[in-house]
């Protein structure tokens, strides 16, 4: 599998699953079910050790590691473990992600979608920017309110040797006001829908609530 396998397909779904999410719910959740795609080759029935690292060069953020951490918890779950210090993995998760404000006004209004490229950020907050949602993205949900929400993409490949062997993107909207918008409750919604049923039904995209 490449390692840009269905980013594009996916991007899309999970964008357009959410549009449609955010227009029945303009008012009053505090957040929005969470929109899961995964892109394998096989059954991944294989396990083994696992090391979970930042998408993109550079120093791991603080708050990279709050997304790592849920994901290494997914995985372990999921059957696989980590390395004796010093060994090499046998398996290594890349894991990228972003978050953007978004404004969350009480009455519904059209719903502007534009998806273009981009990609996911290694390292960390990203507020008010869509970048690495698609570039163009926008979900003006209200007219004029002061409530904000906070749009989040986790994006996990999981590599053996050199070839990317499964491929997953998760994203969902939380009002930056709930109690359950911090970056780990959030990094802990996001991974465990994207492991739910691992490895996943490749190229369908799921809802978990």
């Amino acid at each position: 599998m490449g390692s840009g396998i269905g980013s594009e397909i996916a991007r899309g779904a999970l964008l357009l699953g959410l549009a449609a999410g955010l227009s029945a719910c303009a008012t009053g959740p505090s957040r929005w079910p969470v929109q899961a795609t995964r892109f394998h080759y096989d059954a991944m029935t294989d396990r083994g050790t696992v090391q979970v690292q930042p998408l993109g060069p550079g120093p791991a953020s603080i708050e990279f590691k709050t997304y790592a951490a849920a994901v290494e918890s997914e995985m372990l779950r999921q059957g696989y473990t980590l390395p004796a210090p010093g060994a090499r993995a046998q398996f290594v998760a890349t894991v990228g992600f972003t978050r953007a404000l978004k404004s969350l006004g009480p009455k519904r209004s059209p719903i502007s979608i534009g998806i273009g490229g981009g990609g996911f950020s290694g390292g960390g907050y990203r507020g008010g920017t869509s970048v690495g949602l698609g570039g163009g993205v926008n979900f003006p949900v209200g007219g004029g309110g002061t409530r904000q929400g906070i749009l989040t993409e986790l994006s996990v490949r999981i590599q053996k040797g050199p070839d990317a062997i499964w491929e997953g993107q998760a994203q969902s909207m939380t009002d930056a006001g709930a109690p359950d918008a911090d970056p780990q409750a959030v990094a802990g919604r996001l991974a465990a829908a994207l492991f739910q049923g691992f490895p996943g039904e490749s190229g369908r995209t799921i809802e978990v609530k």
